[in-house]
């Protein structure tokens, strides 16, 4: 699921994006199997948006920021949704070549706050919000439409910011009751990543808090969403939002409904698509040969975590070990990490004693599944690895063994290959 048609300028569109930059984007994958396509990415600058939404020729955009006000107020007829907001992200040509505004943001929300209630609680929204304390994280165009869905559903709303009365400084002064928080701020967005727009430790105070959701989608688990895992929260990143937005808009492109449980489908495949698979394992468990197998079969980038330490600084992490001691080597074997856990849909294979800096599970998790390989003690050579020589094999196991269990989602056991042991992880993990 990959691929961006970015439009020419000049061929006739039946679908697409509408924004200032975009880059990548998940909405022509998502579009395509909605079936509103062909589906383009279209770039304006703001001197042409009022020309091409008025006299271009397309017959359903998305649109995002900063443009979802001029399409509230270019349009002809605006639904009750984009008069309660005055933004709109969907615009749609219908037969009299009049323009219709909506904004399926509120909806796209609302659908994805919908199935989390249910899925965590067995609960509508409304039966777990109803009358509850919910927090904002945000005041900009994507938290008007997260607060139109939430007072929909009866909660009582309070939109946290950087100035004001209710600011992050103030949150356990005035909101320690809330039940829910939503962060609608660009904070944890790939590449600044994980991070997050509130502490750990007041998430922590908070004891009314069963869940934290996050608009933003890349990384899959975002700093906040990380933190509310530690703390056993449940939470949600954003590409629910992202293909729930999709769909509606989908249902008003096409003109008729859409099995919602195709939304469900995409949501899968995007996540089987876009997780790294991160090996971890012991000194010579065979992390690198079926990454290598790996990134082969499913073609897929595959990165050994020890070549891109040489490829970054010059130097293999034997030799830095060797010249500046193994703390240096893992500071700087963590900043190589945080450069690809970021990325999406890669295989990497990392060091043996990756798992002995807590940062890194971090790191890791944020967008993939770690698994570890389990090979036999007696299998293991030493030979060019100073760490697993100065200490021997069976001493790093009793100390790196607990690690790779605990930080691992799947332990596979060694089959005696590397091909082997990649198909293993491929029947695993149904990709």
């Amino acid at each position: 699921m990959n691929g961006n048609v970015m439009w020419d300028g000049t061929s006739p569109i039946t679908y697409g994006l509408l924004g200032r930059k975009l880059g990548h984007s998940w909405s022509p994958v998502i579009h395509e199997r909605l079936g509103s396509v062909p589906y383009v990415l279209i770039e304006r600058e703001p001197d042409q948006v009022r020309d091409f939404i008025v006299n271009g020729a397309w017959r359903g955009l998305n649109v995002t920021i900063p443009y979802k006000q001029d399409a509230a107020q270019l349009a002809d007829v605006r639904t009750s949704r984009v008069e309660r907001l005055g933004v709109a992200n969907t615009l749609v040509r219908q037969q009299d070549g009049t323009i219709l505004a909506d904004n399926t943001d509120i909806l796209g929300f609302a659908w994805m706050l919908e199935r989390f209630a249910n899925r965590e609680f067995d609960k509508t929204a409304s039966e777990l919000l109803a009358a509850k304390s919910v927090l904002v994280f945000g005041s900009g165009g994507a938290s008007q439409a997260i607060r139109a869905a939430l007072e929909d559903v009866n909660a009582h709303v309070s939109v946290i910011s950087r100035t004001g009365v209710d600011t992050y400084e103030t949150l356990l002064e005035r909101h320690s009751d809330a039940s829910l928080i939503v962060n609608t701020t660009p904070v944890g967005m790939y590449p600044n990543c994980p991070a997050s727009p509130v502490a750990k430790d007041t998430l922590s105070q908070m004891k009314s808090l069963v869940g934290v959701l996050d608009v933003v989608y890349n990384p899959t688990r975002t700093g906040i969403c990380l933190d509310a895992e530690d703390l056993g929260i449940a939470n949600e990143s954003g590409l629910a939002m992202l293909v729930g937005q999709a769909l509606f808009a989908s249902e008003l492109f096409q003109g008729h409904e859409l099995e919602h449980a195709i939304a469900t489908d995409i949501l899968d495949d995007i996540h089987a698509s876009t997780g790294n698979i991160v090996l971890i394992g012991m000194p010579g468990s065979g992390k690198s040969s079926c990454g290598r197998q790996l990134g082969k079969i499913c073609g897929r980038e595959h990165i050994d975590l020890d070549d891109a330490f040489s490829e970054r600084f010059d130097k293999s992490p034997a030799d830095v070990i060797r010249e500046s001691g193994e703390d240096e080597f893992r500071e700087m074997e963590t900043e190589v990490l945080s450069t690809y856990a970021s990325r999406s849909g890669l295989v990497l294979s990392t060091g043996g004693g990756v798992v002995t800096r807590p940062e890194n599970y971090r790191l890791m998790h944020q967008n993939g599944t770690i698994v570890m390989l389990d090979r036999p003690l007696s299998e293991l050579s030493s030979k060019g690895r100073p760490i697993s020589q100065a200490s021997g094999v069976e001493e790093l196991a009793r100390r790196r063994m607990p690690l790779y269990v605990s930080w691992a989602d799947m332990v596979v056991t060694c089959t005696g290959s590397a091909r082997g042991d990649a198909l293993e992880i491929i029947k695993r993990l149904s990709i």
